[in-house]
């Protein structure tokens, strides 16, 4: 197992925890991100994560609907992405995207992982779940995200910080970074 699976498993399994106890009529409450319901989470990334890192390697999973299974959706997204970071030849073929070439465990890394970490607080917000973040992955991508905030805000992926006091904890300065109202 590498690193990059074991930190997979870590942040989907926190985001599963959060997705198992939504109560059905709860996925249509509004999340953080503006005009999305909860399930528009789970829809999120099962439009975008597959075509990024799954598709180039000829893996095309069958999704139930977002619409109406969207703790099934998500489970085959987290267990697709698991058993492929599970096998090394799979985890080291390079995929093309536009940003350059990366293994497929780099590019899950790179711009997956980070994403479920900080939408599994976007689906707690939403169904009233628990909110709480590992406190060092809140480190580090705080740490990791404050250097290049002007890229990040062009990038269109995250709205406009929001101002909170300076002694405010770590994941309260997350949350308003990536422009959410903690």
């Amino acid at each position: 197992m590498s690193a990059i699976a074991d930190g997979w498993r870590d942040v989907a399994a926190a985001f599963t925890r959060r997705a198992e106890a939504v109560s059905p009529e709860a996925w249509d409450n509004p999340a953080p991100c503006e005009g999305w319901v909860a399930r528009d989470i789970v829809r999120h990334m099962v439009e975008w994560m597959p075509d990024m890192v799954l598709s180039p390697l000829g893996i095309e999973p069958a999704f139930p609907s977002a619409d109406d299974d969207p703790l099934g959706a998500w489970l085959v997204l987290d267990s697709t992405i698991q058993s492929a970071l599970d096998d090394p030849d799979v985890a080291q073929r390079e995929i093309t995207m536009r940003f350059g070439a990366f293994s497929m465990e780099s590019a899950v890394d790179q711009f997956c992982t980070g994403d479920v970490f900080l939408h599994t607080w976007d689906l707690a917000r939403a169904t009233g779940g628990d909110e709480r973040l590992d406190p060092q992955r809140v480190r580090d991508a705080l740490v990791g995200m404050l250097p290049m905030d002007a890229v990040l805000r062009e990038s269109g992926h995250f709205g406009p910080r929001v101002d909170v006091p300076d002694d405010a904890d770590d994941q309260t300065k997350l949350i308003a970074f990536i422009g959410r109202q903690p």
